[in-house]
C-alpha cells in the first residue's frame, strides 16, 4: 500500500460519504438502475421484453460480478459493453435486452447527472451546516467591538459578530446557486448516437410519441423531472462547467472566511480550535500556526482552479461530441467535489468552536481608537465653547505627533493626554474617556446583525432543520 500513489482525498481530506458518489460501485450501481429504468419503459411501451426479464434484472440490480467485467474489459477495450456481458452472465433470460436501443452516454451521462445532484445535496447540507454555526457566533459576539479594516489598514469599528455576518453572506449567494443547480438539473435520457433518437425511431416503428414517452419514464423511475430539451450524444458540457463554477464560489467563500481568521489569529483576537494535545510547530513549542485555516486556503485554490478544466472542456467539443473531454472529466468534477466537501469539513470543525480573546480585540481598538474619536472628542469641545476650526487643526498635529510616537519610539498611543493637556479643548480625561465607549462606534452593527439573522438566516436553519446538527472530525 505504501508503493502506490493514493490521493489525499481518499486518505486525509474528503468523507467516506462523498467519496463513495465517485466510487465505482456507486458508478456501476446506477448503470444497473438506468438499465433497469430503460427495460421497464420500453415493456410498458410495448417492446417484446418480458416482466420475468425485468425481475431478472431487478434482481441482480446491486451484486455486480466485477471479476467477469473486468475481464471482459480486458478483451473488449470498453468499459459500458463488458459490464453489459458482466450483466447479462448473471441476468440469461434478460441477456438480449440490456442496453437495447441505447448508447454508452445513456448510463455514463445520466449516471453522471445523479452523482452531480447528490454531490450538490451533500454539499448544500454542509453549507447550511457551517452558515448555522457562524450564526451562533454572531449572535454571541454582535456587540463586541472590534478593529473593521479597509486596505488591511484600521478604519473604523465594527463587532466581531457582524464581521461573521459577511462570510454567512457569502455563504448565502452559494447556497442560492448550489439549490438553482439542484433545482435544473436534469437527465440526458435516451438521446442515441447523436442525439436524434435514430434507433429508437426503428425500435418503435416510427411511433414518436412512444420515443417522447421512453424519456419520461426514466425520468420518473430516476427520480428527476426531465430530460435535457436537446443533445448531440451527450448532455452539454456546460453543466459540468457551471456546476463547477458553483462549487468554485462555495471555495471562495471559504478562502475569504480562512484568509480573515489566519490574520485574526496573528492579532490573537481570534483562533481557530487548538486541541490539548495538538503540535504547532515541530521547532517552536509554543506556536498554535492556523493549519486547518490554511488547509481551507490551499484546498480552495486547487478548486478555484480546477474550475477551469470542465470550462474548456465545454469550450473544445466538436458537434455533436467528442471524447476528449473524459479523461479530463472524471478527475476535474470529482476532485472537485472531494476538495469541497474537505473544506466543508475543516470549516464545520473550526467553526463549531471559534476562540475569541475579548480583552485583546478591546485593547486592540484602544490603541486606535483615539484617532477615530477625533471629531467626536471636537464636537465635545465646541461644545464647551471651543473654535472648531481651531480644535480641528490642533487635532490634526496632536494626531501626527501621537502617530510618530506609535511608530517611529514604539511608544504608546499618547493622543488623549496631548488633548488634555491642551488648554483649547477644555476637557477632563473622564469628559474624552465617556466620550470613547467603543459601542458608540460601531454605527448600526449590532442591529445590522439581528436584522441579517432575522430576515436572511433563520428562515433558511428553520426550514432545514432536519439536517442541523453536522459536526466533522478531521485527520491530520
Amino acid at each position: 500500500m505504501y508503493s502506490n500513489y493514493e490521493s489525499p482525498f481518499g486518505t486525509r481530506y474528503a468523507s467516506e460519504e462523498m467519496q463513495y458518489l465517485f466510487s465505482a460501485d456507486k458508478k456501476f450501481k446506477t448503470w444497473r438502475k438506468l438499465w433497469i429504468a430503460l427495460a421497464k419503459a420500453e415493456h410498458r411501451l410495448g417492446l417484446p421484453i418480458t416482466q420475468e426479464q425485468i425481475e431478472e434484472l431487478v434482481a441482480h440490480q446491486d451484486d455486480i460480478n466485477y471479476n467477469v467485467a473486468e475481464e471482459r474489459e480486458k478483451l473488449t477495450r470498453h468499459d459500458v459493453m463488458s459490464h453489459v456481458y458482466a450483466y447479462g452472465v448473471q441476468c440469461p433470460k434478460a441477456k438480449g435486452i440490456i442496453h437495447l436501443g441505447a448508447t454508452s452516454c445513456y448510463v455514463g451521462d445520466n449516471t453522471d447527472a445523479v452523482i452531480l445532484r447528490e454531490a450538490l445535496q451533500i454539499v448544500r447540507r454542509k453549507v447550511i451546516n457551517v452558515i448555522a454555526n457562524l450564526a451562533h457566533f454572531a449572535k454571541e459576539y454582535k456587540s463586541l467591538p472590534c478593529l473593521a479594516y479597509t486596505h488591511l489598514q484600521p478604519a473604523q469599528l465594527t463587532t466581531v459578530g457582524k464581521r461573521a455576518t459577511l462570510w454567512m453572506n457569502e455563504l448565502l449567494y452559494d447556497l442560492d446557486e448550489i439549490d438553482y443547480r439542484i433545482k435544473n438539473l436534469k437527465l440526458l435520457g435516451s438521446k442515441g448516437t447523436t442525439g436524434t433518437q435514430a434507433s429508437f425511431v426503428e425500435l418503435f416503428e416510427g411511433d414518436r410519441e412512444k420515443i417522447r414517452l421512453l424519456d419520461q419514464y426514466i425520468c420518473e423511475d430516476m427520480g428527476f423531472d426531465g430530460v435535457v430539451p436537446v443533445s448531440g450524444q451527450t448532455y452539454s458540457r456546460k453543466i459540468d462547467a457551471a456546476v463547477l463554477a458553483t462549487l468554485s464560489g462555495v471555495a471562495q467563500s471559504a478562502s475569504k472566511f480562512s484568509n480573515d481568521l489566519r490574520i485574526l489569529q496573528n492579532f490573537k483576537e481570534m483562533e481557530e480550535p487548538f486541541e490539548k494535545n495538538q503540535i504547532g510547530s515541530s521547532a517552536m513549542p509554543y506556536k498554535r500556526n492556523p493549519m486547518r485555516s490554511e488547509r481551507i486556503t490551499s484546498l480552495a485554490r486547487y478548486v478555484i482552479v480546477d474550475s477551469l478544466n470542465p470550462a474548456f472542456t465545454s469550450a473544445t467539443q466538436w458537434f455533436e461530441r467528442t471524447l476528449d473531454d473524459s479523461a479530463n472529466k472524471r478527475i476535474s468534477v470529482a476532485e472537485a467535489f472531494l476538495a469541497v466537501d474537505s473544506i466543508l469539513n475543516i470549516m464545520l470543525n473550526v467553526t463549531s468552536d471559534l476562540v475569541v480573546y475579548p480583552k485583546v480585540v478591546t485593547q486592540r481598538v484602544m490603541k486606535e481608537l483615539p484617532f477615530m474619536a477625533t471629531e467626536n472628542i471636537m464636537m465635545q469641545a465646541v461644545k464647551k465653547g471651543g473654535d472648531r476650526q481651531e480644535l480641528h487643526e490642533k487635532l490634526r498635529q496632536h494626531s501626527i505627533a501621537a502617530a510618530k510616537v506609535v511608530k517611529e519610539e514604539g511608544g504608546e498611543n499618547d493622543l488623549i493626554d496631548r488633548v488634555v493637556n491642551d488648554k483649547s479643548f477644555n476637557l477632563t480625561k473622564d469628559e474624552i474617556m465617556a466620550v470613547m465607549q467603543p459601542i458608540h462606534f460601531v454605527g448600526r452593527a449590532v442591529e445590522q446583525v439581528d436584522e441579517f439573522l432575522d430576515t436572511c438566516v433563520n428562515p433558511i436553519l428553520d426550514a432545514n432543520r432536519d439536517i442541523l446538527g453536522e459536526s466533522a472530525q478531521l485527520k491530520v
